[in-house]
């Protein structure tokens, strides 16, 4: 059960910062609380979209298949079947899944790209200059089996909760500058890309590990 337009669909949403947790969890009106686990990975099947094997495109494939994109005018339909052709992964039958975490604000990136409103280098920069971390997602039951509950932290709504609009905030703010700037860049856009048929071994597409 869940939500099935979670970036990687349905799954256990973990994260390794517990600061970052307690921001989640938090709302104007109430505290929140961060749970702690431990997770056994023994036997676990492992997919790191962060790691050089990947780019940002398969990641935008993956999230093409989850999230709901607004995919309107004449280039977004096309650059969505494109990413899906091309970069597609397959990540179905892994157990555990790391890679960006893409909430809503910086969700807006993603869309930007797809809708040809920004260039590559600017979405591989505003995902890095977001520090989002990662997200770890577990995907199978057998997966779940293996957590072990440690503890549950209150995250205290005063302090928090600012936290998670402070953060919003900036994100609204890079993305209105990236904007500004997208006429400026000399990077390709998903028109371009489009147009000169990259593939996902084409020696132009950055692998950049996340940290």
């Amino acid at each position: 059960t869940g939500n099935p337009h979670n970036d990687y669909g349905l799954g256990f949403y973990c994260t390794e910062s517990l600061e970052l947790a307690k921001e989640w969890g938090t709302s104007d009106g109430a505290d929140g609380f961060a749970n702690e686990y431990e997770l056994d990975a023994t036997g676990l099947t492992f997919l790191n979209l962060n790691s050089g094997d990947y780019c940002i495109l398969h990641w935008l494939a993956v999230l093409l298949e989850n999230r709901t994109f607004r995919v309107s005018g004449d280039i977004a339909p096309l650059a969505k079947s494109f990413i899906l052709e091309r970069f597609a992964v397959d990540y179905r039958n892994r157990d555990v899944i790391c890679g960006y975490r893409a909430d809503d604000s910086y969700f807006s990136f993603a869309n930007a790209f797809l809708n040809n409103a920004l260039t590559l280098d600017r979405l591989e920069q505003a995902m890095a200059l977001g520090n989002l971390g990662e997200q770890i997602v577990l995907r199978s039951e057998k997966a779940f089996s293996q957590l072990r509950f440690i503890s549950s932290h209150v995250a205290d709504k005063t302090v928090y909760y600012p936290r998670k609009v402070a953060r919003d905030n900036e994100a609204r703010s890079i993305y209105r500058t990236e904007l500004k700037l997208a006429d400026l860049a000399t990077s390709p856009t998903i028109a371009t890309i489009m147009q000169e048929d990259w593939r996902a071994d084409d020696a132009r597409l950055r692998r950049i590990v996340l940290t």
